[in-house]
């Protein structure tokens, strides 16, 4: 499996609230993204469900680049 599939394959996740967050941040800002962003967000994906869902409700409580990147993917 190809790293971009891979990555979509790990973008759908228990809630179509996640789905659809880190889906569209593949289809929109991952290729623009540099090398650090992009290993951020595997690194988001290796998360578990409840953990992510708490990180994007509380990103405003977060700091530095995944605080860029949880807001990047909010949009």
């Amino acid at each position: 499996m190809s790293g971009i599939n891979r990555l979509r394959w790990q973008c759908r996740r228990g809630s179509k609230e996640l789905d659809l967050l880190l889906q569209n941040y593949l289809a929109t800002g991952y290729l623009q993204a540099d090398e650090a962003e992009k290993k951020q967000f595997a690194e988001l994906l290796q998360r578990e469900d409840s953990e992510l869902a708490g990180v994007f409700l509380n990103a405003s409580q977060l700091e530095g680049a995944l605080a860029i990147l949880v807001k990047k993917i909010v949009g």
